[in-house]
């Protein structure tokens, strides 16, 4: 029922959150969120903290899910591959200061591009069958849960997580740790959302090929399939 999986969330995310804050309460700076890396490391980073790690876990569940839909549900293929591809370039993204230091100057950007590239052409080329499957789905809760990860993610982090921003407001009592952290915990945040979509949209998937008539394309495609074996 949609009422326990709505409470397995909220308890989900209030256990993992208030785990994170009493830890760095109890334990002053276990969450590492402001590390210097050697001796001409001027700036810090926050790439090592657990909560940096828990989102990639939550960006490999979507990709997982997404991956899930596009296995077990044809007719929502196109869009689940879309998703996918951009947990893809959001695990990319949160890995860019490992890539950047250990790989090469800006291997995350390229790699981010030929993701984009590649869903973009996937898109493009399967238009039709995108808007069929957003048509389907569309106005739903996980779609929209989607939407408002993507928009705390892709908009409202880069604002707040803005430096100059901090500076202003803190002025001369600046310091990049509290940035760093309420720049963290808002991205987890947003992909708390993203993963609750992600569920969601499984759950609406499922149910719609369920329910829904197979489609003539997926039909013959199995039995093409089947021929050949």
């Amino acid at each position: 029922m949609a009422w326990l999986r709505y409470t397995a969330y909220f308890l989900f995310i209030a256990l993992v959150t208030g785990t994170l804050t009493m830890l760095e309460v109890h334990y002053p700076g276990s969450l590492k969120m402001h590390v210097f890396v050697g001796d001409g490391d001027t700036l810090g980073t926050s790439e090592f903290s657990p909560v940096e790690l828990i989102q990639l876990f939550l960006l490999l569940i979507c990709g997982g899910l997404m991956g899930w839909v596009a296995q077990h549900c044809p007719a929502q293929r196109p869009l689940a591959l879309c998703f996918g591809g951009m947990a893809a370039m959001a695990f990319v993204r949160e890995l860019d200061y490992f890539l950047d230091r250990y790989v090469a100057d800006n291997a995350w950007q390229v790699l981010i591009a030929v993701i984009a590239a590649l869903v973009i052409a996937y898109a493009w080329r399967h238009q039709r069958r995108l808007l069929i499957a957003l048509g389907r789905t569309w106005p739903s809760c996980g779609l929209a849960l989607l939407f408002a990860g993507a928009v705390i993610l892709f908009a409202f982090v880069h604002f707040v997580g803005h430096e100059p921003f901090w500076r202003a407001l803190m002025g001369e009592g600046y310091q990049r740790v509290v940035k760093l952290a309420v720049e963290e915990f808002v991205e987890l945040a947003g992909y708390f959302f993203w993963t609750i979509g992600a569920f969601e949209y499984a759950i609406e998937a499922h149910a719609s090929a369920t329910r829904d008539p197979e489609p003539v394309a997926v039909r013959r495609r199995r039995n093409r399939l089947k021929r050949r074996r």
